[in-house]
């Protein structure tokens, strides 16, 4: 395959190396706003600089507010897309890519890398096969050991909209359920950058899924310790924890140490991850396989994202179908 990759940044570049390391891939072009950038990428991977979606598929690791546009242009020319989280900023961007890659019958894979990490889908097979009993509470963590930069964050979405949609993506493919409604708040205890932009540095919610079940969800900006990201699940029989592993950033009050050095951050700990989505969108490209992770998973998220960003400025319960409609 020929496969073009758009955007050489920190994730672009690690994508870029696990494209020119893949079977599958007989060519790899790549394209950046940087061209001193795109050309030092492409003589150590031993790729070209060039038109990247004059491919058999192309990967797409542009700034957000690109994503729309050439998702578009990549429906328009049959290639398949492989397109970082979001689909687009907002809701009515993201409806339109949904309805390209329908209308053109174009593979569309949004990169949810959790649903490729072996704890998710080992807690995933646990709970469909019985083996925790019946659902009845689920926890949620996501927390950053430092803020990103400044510039970043009026062009993030916010915290619920940029680093949460994975907890809303991953809690929806775990429990195979939806979420009713949505309780959220945040609050600012660092840089004076995030309230300058109405975004949070801290974050909290009470999401309830449609057969009642509570989850409770929490983030970060400030979590000195190291990258935090775990996931428990509380059943009738049995309770199951995703990330709390060798490198997990915690000590317990009874001494209780995890051995390894804590997670730095997210591209460490999705490592195999990272390297496993893009195989199966590799995958749905060839037309051997269906892609996991659609626009109509984004959506589904973003609305949830949606749905908090409003409790969380309005102080009340939001029922995701007054998002969505």
């Amino acid at each position: 395959m020929r496969v073009g990759l758009l955007g050489l940044g920190r994730i672009g570049a690690f994508h870029a190396a696990t494209l020119a390391a893949h079977p599958w891939v007989d060519e790899l072009v790549v394209a950046d706003a940087d061209a001193a950038r795109a050309a030092e990428v492409a003589a150590r991977l031993n790729a070209r600089v060039g038109d990247a979606l004059d491919a058999d598929a192309v990967v797409i690791a542009t700034p957000t507010a690109t994503h729309a546009e050439l998702l578009m242009r990549a429906c328009a020319q049959g290639v398949p897309a492989f397109c970082e989280k979001p689909v687009a900023t907002g809701v009515e961007d993201t409806l339109r890519v949904l309805k390209a890659a329908r209308q053109s019958g174009t593979v569309v894979h949004i990169g949810f890398q959790r649903r490729f990490d072996a704890g998710y889908t080992a807690a995933r097979e646990a709970l469909r096969s019985g083996e925790l009993g019946a659902l009845h509470r689920v926890h949620m963590i996501t927390a950053d050991p430092a803020p990103p930069a400044p510039g970043y964050v009026p062009m993030s979405g916010g915290i619920f909209r940029d680093c949460h949609i994975h907890d809303f993506d991953i809690l929806r493919w775990v429990t195979g359920r939806e979420v009713e409604s949505v309780y959220a708040t945040g609050s600012n205890r660092g840089e004076a950058f995030f309230a300058e932009a109405g975004d949070v540095d801290n974050s909290a919610a009470l999401l309830t899924l449609d057969d009642g079940t509570l989850v409770t969800l929490q983030g970060s900006r400030y979590n000195g310790a190291g990258y935090d990201v775990r996931m428990e699940l509380a059943g009738t029989l049995r309770t199951r924890a995703v990330g709390l592993d060798p490198r997990a950033p915690l000590t317990s009050a009874e001494g209780l140490q995890p051995p390894g050095e804590p997670w730095p951050d997210f591209v460490t700990r999705f490592e195999a991850a990272y390297i496993a989505e893009l195989g199966a969108f590799l995958g749905a490209a060839r037309g051997e396989t269906d892609s996991p992770c659609t626009v109509e998973d984004a959506l589904a998220a973003l609305y949830l994202a949606e749905a908090a960003e409003l409790s969380r400025h309005e102080g009340r319960p939001v029922r995701t179908a007054e998002v969505i409609s």
